[in-house]
């Protein structure tokens, strides 16, 4: 986003897998999303007040966006992934290692715009989210996170295919 002066960022996971399920679905687009993920990785400036203030541009960019828009450096999360889930995790090298790590292979990825072209990265491919097929990535993550993700999924779209643990 030329504006914000961040080249390495995308939106990604549930909202983008959402939209498409919702399409998939033939229900409205918006049924069951929470939030839009923002993330970039800026290894300079590691402060949560930059993220704060991105977050502040953002949504002065889209004043009446109906959705949370979550901003994340993934350079920092390691910073705080302990306390939120309870154990550490080494720092992320990259955005994209930081997406490889996403809960679920569906979610797992990220879209942005550069020089008026659509960027795609999936590092498991799309299959998964145009199959409506959940599984998970464990590279990372806990069975009790899949879960917690799985179930609120579910009573939100009856007709995806889950794997188990």
């Amino acid at each position: 986003m030329q504006e914000l002066k961040i080249t390495n960022y995308y939106i990604g996971a549930g909202c983008i897998t959402q939209t498409v399920w919702n399409y998939l679905s033939n229900m409205p687009l918006e049924h069951g999303i929470k939030d839009v993920d923002f993330v970039y990785f800026d290894e300079s400036d590691l402060s949560e007040e930059k993220e704060d203030r991105l977050k502040v541009q953002l949504e002065s960019f889209f004043p009446d966006y109906p959705y949370k828009i979550d901003v994340t450096n993934e350079a920092r999360v390691y910073l705080w992934y302990k306390s939120q889930f309870g154990y550490e995790i080494e720092p992320y090298h990259s955005v994209e290692d930081a997406i490889d790590t996403w809960p679920t292979t569906a979610t797992s990825f990220g879209i942005r715009i550069t020089s008026n072209k659509w960027n795609v990265y999936a590092p498991f491919g799309l299959d998964d989210v145009f199959n409506k097929v959940v599984r998970p990535n464990k590279r990372q993550i806990t069975k009790e996170i899949y879960d917690m993700k799985v179930n609120r999924w579910k009573a939100l779209w009856n007709d995806l295919s889950i794997e188990q643990w």
